[in-house]
């Protein structure tokens, strides 16, 4: 096997460890995108104590953590009367882009490490 060869195989191999993290950054990101949305049901209908320190700082880190990726969305949806659609757009965008690197980004990949 010669350099340039064990080389690429290398490269390609750190390569796909790095769409692997994105893809699992993407996962999680969907598991706290869902849990903000239900958090946000939660206090809209007072089924949670919103005077709760715990319960508040979570709400405060879900809203932080969604809030700049949801925004942009917001401005550019049309207004529904008082129906947020805006994370199940943002599930529907991250769900095309792990579409694609498992369909298209890794196995092109793989190709190149064998």
């Amino acid at each position: 096997m010669s350099v340039n060869n064990e080389l690429e195989t290398t490269m390609a191999g750190i390569i796909a460890a790095l769409f692997q993290t994105i893809d699992m950054a993407l996962v999680i990101y969907v598991w706290i995108l869902i849990a903000s949305a239900i958090f946000s049901w939660l206090y809209a209908f007072n089924v949670i104590n919103s005077s709760n320190q715990f319960v508040n700082s979570v709400g405060m880190f879900l809203y932080n953590v969604t809030e700049p990726v949801l925004r942009p969305i917001r401005r550019f949806m049309p207004n529904l009367g008082g129906i947020d659609i805006s994370p199940i757009v943002l599930l529907l965008i991250i769900f095309f882009i792990q579409s694609v690197l498992r369909n298209s980004v890794f196995p092109a990949l793989y190709r190149a490490a064998m």
